[in-house]
């Protein structure tokens, strides 16, 4: 058996945070040069994520939730602080493909199956072609999609199409799962759905997963660290870590437990709006 599908048949079971970082961001800010002038995204952004943490990151629009998991995949730059991803730079963590990136939109190539664009990183990777096979056929038995290998992106529902971007970033089990709100623009029985199928792959895999969100209920119920974030430039007004057991069923959303985190991260994107910026 391979170190990947030992790492793929662990169980339901997910794996607890480690004092070690995986990723570590010290007085981290970034400042675009526009044609209008400087704009900031970030600035003092201090964070230490865990090895096997489900972080969510949340805030208003523009307050820098997705420049920073753009930091972490060497998208943009820096241009203050330090960031580190597994101990290294996030370019020598991106040569070492560290991480899998799930985008808003599923981002499939229509002219692929659901099975060719989950195999494309791996054809881009040099995996042979049997290996190919063998990870496309366990990933999308991941996420319920056995079966759809052959069928086109238009043929599946946008839940599905996600699912399947899930799946190819899943293909090369990367130890850290970036998600940019990749729910955010279906409907919220698929969205309950997905979010169930998200917390049942991260309890399977024990991957770290940072998780961009506008939703409370959705970042509440995801994560077991809750990452409040400023309007532009982006700060981080609270760090919550959650109190829910790992076992989450939807209803669990009914519980005082959850219903008092979910005040606690409304609070804190009051108090973000308290800034003068």
């Amino acid at each position: 058996m391979t170190a990947a599908a030992s790492n793929l048949d662990m169980g339901d079971v997910p794996a607890t945070a480690s004092a070690a970082p995986v990723i570590e961001a010290k007085a981290l800010g970034l400042t675009f040069q526009t044609a209008d002038g400087p704009v900031q995204a970030l600035t003092g952004v201090d964070l230490t994520i865990g090895r096997g943490d489900f972080v969510s990151f949340i805030g208003p629009s523009g307050c820098g939730k997705t420049t920073f998991l753009r930091v972490v995949a060497d998208l943009e730059q820096p241009t203050e602080g330090a960031i580190t991803v597994n101990g290294v730079s996030p370019r020598e963590a991106r040569l070492a493909r560290a991480y899998g990136y799930v985008f808003q939109a599923a981002g499939l190539y229509p002219w692929r199956t659901i099975g060719a664009n989950v195999r494309l990183p791996l054809e881009i990777m040099g995996y042979s072609k049997a290996e190919q096979a063998e990870r496309v056929a366990r990933v999308l038995d991941l996420v319920e999609l056995s079966g759809f290998e052959k069928k086109f992106p238009w043929q599946l529902s946008g839940g599905m199409q996600q699912r399947a971007s899930i799946a190819r970033a899943l293909a090369f089990d990367a130890d850290i799962l970036l998600m940019d709100e990749p729910f955010g623009a279906l409907d919220e029985i698929v969205r309950d759905r997905l979010n169930e199928e998200v917390l049942r792959l991260w309890a399977k895999t024990q991957k770290t997963v940072c998780f961009v969100t506008h939703s409370i209920p959705e970042a509440v119920y995801l994560s077991t660290r809750i990452v409040v974030m400023s309007p532009r430039p982006g700060r981080v007004t609270d760090v919550i870590d959650s109190t829910l057991p790992r076992e989450r069923p939807l209803e669990i959303r009914e519980t005082p437990e959850f219903l008092a985190i979910a005040h606690r991260v409304r609070e804190g994107l009051r108090a973000g709006h308290s800034y003068d910026v």
